[in-house]
């Protein structure tokens, strides 16, 4: 009896469901911008923002920018499990982790889940965010990319700079 109280009360902690709200957040964030920008590209036009930024969507099946795209269904296949199996580490990891990690891993979950329910729906991830100057193009990438990636630069930056002093 006492096993379960201390499960319940890990469960529904303050830190846990703000956890789970960062990663709800995250992944409608996510899912919002992918779906206005298929929406608005179903005939074939890309977004000028600036001399610099453009969104035009591109169809991804590799990892995060792009890397690793292959038109292989096994290696596609492949490459979502190794998602998949990330995802279930992570939420092992937001378990046994203190509050600030709690959130950083919340917020590279949340884009990892955003990411691969598009591998799951389209068989492929959405990318639409084009930085460019003149003929050079940065990777196309992502919202659930941005939070991916802010996450684990947060979390080096916490175990590299903070946890020296």
């Amino acid at each position: 009896m006492n096993i379960s109280k201390n499960i319940k009360k890990k469960v529904f902690s303050k830190e846990t469901i703000i956890s789970i709200l960062v990663v709800f957040f995250t992944f409608i964030f996510d899912r919002l911008t992918k779906t206005v920008i298929i929406n608005h590209q179903l005939n074939n036009q890309s977004i000028f923002v600036n001399d610099y930024l453009n969104f035009e969507l591109i169809w991804n099946t590799g990892i995060g920018f792009g890397l690793f795209s292959q038109n292989g269904t096994i290696y596609y296949h492949l490459i979502s499990l190794l998602i998949f199996i990330v995802i279930v580490f992570l939420i092992y990891l937001i378990t046994r982790v203190i509050f600030s990690e709690k959130i950083l891993y919340s917020l590279i979950l949340g884009g990892a889940i955003g990411n691969f329910y598009d591998r799951l729906i389209y068989f492929a991830v959405p990318d639409f965010i084009d930085f460019h100057i003149n003929d050079f193009h940065w990777f196309t990438f992502n919202i659930a990319d941005i939070f991916i990636t802010l996450g684990i630069i947060l979390i080096i930056i916490q175990d590299l700079i903070l946890k020296k002093k």
